[in-house]
């Protein structure tokens, strides 16, 4: 193997990759300077930005913190500001049994019967049963001179409360997966009858639940009138023909809507458009908009 001599006239290799690309090193002291200097900088830049932006906005309260809110106003005898707070919440998805019992109170105090029992019908479909709250909603029937019918006329409604309460959707999917269970482990046993027997009573009992749960679900909305002298009208205009004056705290069946409008037929069977702001419906939380 040969080697070649080093050719004439070329440089000598660097001493070191520093001196390669130019590099120095600093100082100690100047980097130490020269960091303090940036970090000064930078906080002079993050005050001025601050200072620009004006004050951080307070975090907004939550659910709970404005439902305490309501009801202080309404204790201290703001009930029109209570009230606002709780169609707020309520109109935002945060309802509860214990929010429209206040409201009932709230309401009742200003002398709308009818809007308190809307409360406590609401209160009625977005939670569990409420003792007290049967109580009062009784006591205000009564004080409305309205007949049991009148809080119901749609029977499939009460059934679909039902439905939700016990779980009847899914304990029919219980007892449909319980009956398929027995077809299927006992189906070669034949001479053993109780598992044919007991699949077909869970297979019944699960087609009603079932069919329980469908109809109170497919059953029209209802409504309550939540003032006095409410008109029906026969269109949905507000300069149309009254056809008849709806009772304070009446439920009426709910059949359309048009803007600001509700067709309804109550108790009697009369048939009509309202308006919404006098009639609050019981299937939805009611509208911020709507005082």
């Amino acid at each position: 193997m040969s080697t070649h001599p080093p050719m004439q006239g070329t440089a000598p290799p660097p001493r070191s990759w520093r001196e390669f690309r130019g590099f120095s090193p600093e100082p100690a002291p100047r980097r130490r300077h020269r960091l303090r200097a940036r970090v000064w900088s930078a906080g002079a830049v993050a005050v001025l930005l601050i200072a620009g932006a004006g004050p951080l906005p307070a975090a907004a309260p939550g659910p709970e913190e404005r439902f305490r809110e309501g009801t202080a106003l309404l204790r201290s005898g703001d009930i029109p500001g209570g009230l606002a707070v709780f169609r707020e919440l309520a109109s935002s998805g945060h309802e509860s049994v214990n929010l429209y019992w206040n409201w009932a109170q709230g309401a009742a105090v200003r002398g709308r019967a009818g809007e308190a029992l809307w409360a406590l019908l609401r209160a009625r479909e977005v939670g569990p049963r409420d003792a007290a709250a049967e109580r009062e909603i009784e006591r205000l029937r009564l004080a409305l001179q309205l007949d049991r019918a009148e809080l119901n006329p749609v029977p499939t409604v009460a059934l679909s409360r039902v439905a939700r309460s016990w779980h009847f959707q899914l304990v029919a999917w219980v007892l449909f997966a319980f009956a398929l269970h027995l077809r299927i482990f006992y189906w070669r046993r034949a001479a053993l009858r109780w598992p044919t027997v007991a699949s077909l009573i869970a297979l019944l009992v699960g087609l009603a639940l079932a069919a329980a749960t469908f109809a109170g679900s497919s059953a029209r909305p209802t409504a309550v009138v939540t003032a006095r002298n409410v008109c029906l009208l026969d269109a949905a205009v507000a300069n149309a023909r009254t056809v008849a004056t709806l009772r304070e705290g009446e439920v009426v069946s709910v059949f359309d809507s048009a803007g600001e409008f509700l067709r309804i037929q109550d108790s009697s069977g009369a048939r009509g458009w309202a308006r919404s702001s006098d009639i609050y419906r019981l299937d939805e939380p009611p509208s911020r908009n709507v005082m």
